[in-house]
């Protein structure tokens, strides 16, 4: 029950964004991402206990989490994804950037959640990270791949300073915000839903036009 509830939020995220994608992704790639997603947590955490852990006032460091996970994350989709044949249209970069953030969350649920001192707290770490750190990163990852998306296809560079800075500043803030006030970071983690919603929605109605002048072509 246990790894269940440490897994599961992150599987029904990625199927929400994967089975709303109106030309699905071939389901290998999709999940060669997210597998990418979980190794990336061994240098994030090398890094991160380099940089904060190891410091006397670590908690007030946690936000500089966010400039060593995200940019690992980008480095998937710039190094691995963008070369790919499958990937033809800007929504693909926001799935392929949700899977590779949500396999990281999911490694990282594994760490907190089985680290904790009792079955009573690894449940209760379980249930807060299911509705807080595990939709930061998929929202994380929906951004980059927004913006990602709007590169490779516009070539405008600002897209791909974006497309790594918004998320940088988006899980620095939620880390930063969790140190001091967690509803404070709940609401900004309802923002940040919010946004991704919009930039969804904005990907799902060009994928309307494209397919209904598809259809308009072959009538």
């Amino acid at each position: 029950m246990l790894i269940l509830l440490t897994v599961i939020p992150s599987i029904l995220i990625l199927l929400v964004i994967v089975l709303n994608d109106r030309f699905r992704e071939p389901t290998g790639l999709v999940l060669a991402c997210f597998f990418w997603g979980c190794a990336l947590c061994l240098p994030a955490g090398f890094l991160n206990s380099l940089f904060i852990w190891s410091q006397e006032n670590a908690d007030d460091l946690a936000y500089l989490a966010a400039i060593t996970e995200e940019p690992l994350k980008f480095m998937v989709i710039y190094f691995f994804v963008k070369g790919r044949t499958a990937f033809d249209e800007p929504m693909d970069a926001l799935v392929y950037g949700t899977a590779i953030s949500l396999g990281f969350a999911t490694l990282e649920n594994f760490e907190y959640v089985f680290s904790a001192a009792s079955i009573d707290q690894s449940f209760e770490i379980a249930v807060v990270r299911a509705i807080s750190a595990v939709p930061m990163h998929a929202s994380c990852g929906v951004i980059m791949g927004y913006y990602f998306g709007r590169y490779v296809f516009s070539g405008d560079r600002m897209m791909l300073l974006k497309s790594l800075a918004v998320p940088i500043l988006f899980h620095g803030a939620y880390n930063f915000f969790c140190n001091y006030s967690f509803g404070l970071a709940l609401l900004l983690l309802l923002g940040m839903y919010l946004f991704c919603d919009r930039l969804h929605h904005e990907f799902r109605r060009e994928q309307e036009l494209k397919q209904k002048e598809a259809e308009d072509r072959h009538a």
